[in-house]
């Protein structure tokens, strides 16, 4: 005898499954789909709000930037010194010895310069000979009357044009003087950061109020070490990627090997594009000086590199301290540069890096609160931080009580 089924439950009684027809599931997945897209608007208007709050400050904005980037380089040498001496005379001792460095390089390198320039000179001038001559025969034919009528169109368009590139000029005067404003504003703001750095935290933390004081402070520490490593990391591979394309270019023969280097090393904190327009002009200076084998000698020694950088160091260095993918990077640069020009180029992976570890640490947040409070935290959950916080917060929380 067969068993007999049990009865079918009722919809609404206790314990029984909640019964939903097919256009009950649509209209709810329609409204979650409604609520992500109005969320994701309002994050894409406070987004682009920002950026344009950002470039209208952008005068004031970049002084600031330029400075914490500048005290992240300068702060490992500041801080021994500051345990031993004032913390101005520190901080003004620190960046009098990196403005001397940076003028000692540049002495260094200007008689190179002054001695090769000429070379450089006199083969662009042998080249564009050469470029001339080739323009005359086949398959172009152009004579040398072809040519001549075309350079005094150029020189006749160039002369009616003179008002704009004389407003080109002054739009230059006045952007090399801003430039020189800006680093100016820049050095006294970052000899600040290295006086007063320890205080900024907690004083940030003060203003937050005391539930969120360990947060500003856990934020804020991990923030500067994301930045910190982003520096040193960069300041390594370039220095591997100029002593080695630098002694290559010194063999080939290259001229201006050593400018070429330094140039390298500092291309190498744009990450990617930088290295591949500085990895241009050395193979661009060799194809005019050297000609065409020496040029593609330089290009397959800069490949060889880049490929050294791109596989080794830049997941060991680069990618333990910011953790972003090569993808991201280069949309980052390209956005940035778009955006703000070679500066924006330049600050584009710190935005992002500081950006996804604000982010990260929000979701470390979230997952601890998630979880069961008799669970263990996170693996990735850092025990630095949180100490900090906590040290933070039981420093901030009995100077708020006794004022009150």
């Amino acid at each position: 005898m067969p068993e007999a089924r049990p009865p079918a439950p009722v919809p609404g009684t206790t314990g029984s499954p909640v019964v939903r027809t097919r256009g009950q599931l649509a209209w709810q997945a329609m409204v979650k789909v409604a609520w992500f897209s109005a969320a994701t608007i309002v994050i894409a208007v406070v987004a682009f709000g920002a950026l344009e709050a950002i470039g209208t400050f952008w005068v004031i904005v970049l002084p600031v930037l330029l400075a914490l980037f500048f005290s992240t380089v300068l702060w490992p040498v500041a801080a021994p010194m500051r345990r031993v001496m004032p913390d101005a005379l520190a901080a003004l001792l620190v960046m009098l010895g990196a403005l001397a460095l940076l003028a000692g390089l540049g002495y260094a390198l200007a008689p190179s310069v002054a001695s090769q320039s000429q070379d450089v000179a006199k083969a662009v001038v042998a080249g564009l000979d050469d470029i001339q001559e080739w323009l005359s025969g086949p398959p172009f034919n152009l004579g040398e009357d072809r040519l001549g009528e075309l350079l005094d169109t150029g020189i006749s368009q160039l002369q009616n044009n003179a008002q704009t590139v004389a407003d080109s000029v002054l739009v230059g005067v006045n952007a090399v003087s801003s430039i020189l404003l800006t680093l100016l504003l820049a050095l006294v703001l970052c000899f600040f950061y290295l006086k007063d750095g320890p205080r900024f935290v907690p004083w940030a933390s003060r203003l937050s109020g005391p539930r969120a004081a360990p947060h500003v402070a856990a934020v804020s520490y991990r923030v500067w070490n994301a930045l910190g490593g982003f520096i040193r990391a960069q300041a390594a591979v370039g220095l591997v990627d100029a002593v080695f394309i630098g002694i290559g270019l010194a063999i080939i023969g290259v001229p201006l090997a050593l400018p070429l280097a330094v140039l390298i090393f500092f291309g190498a904190f744009i990450p990617i594009v930088g290295a591949l327009v500085t990895g241009a002009v050395a193979a661009l200076v060799a194809l005019v000086t050297q000609g065409l084998t020496a040029a593609i000698i330089v290009l397959i020694l800069i490949v060889v590199v880049q490929q050294i950088e791109g596989n080794v160091l830049q997941p060991l260095l680069v990618g333990r301290s910011l953790d972003l993918h090569a993808a991201v990077v280069i949309l980052a640069v390209t956005a940035g540069g778009s955006l703000f020009g070679i500066i924006g180029a330049f600050l584009a992976v710190p935005a992002v890096a500081v950006v996804t570890t604000v982010i990260r640490y929000a979701r470390l947040q979230l997952d601890e609160q998630a979880v069961d409070p008799e669970n263990e935290p996170p693996e990735d959950a850092s025990d630095d931080d949180e100490a900090a916080g906590e040290a933070a917060h039981e420093a901030l929380v009995p100077e708020e009580d006794e004022a009150r």
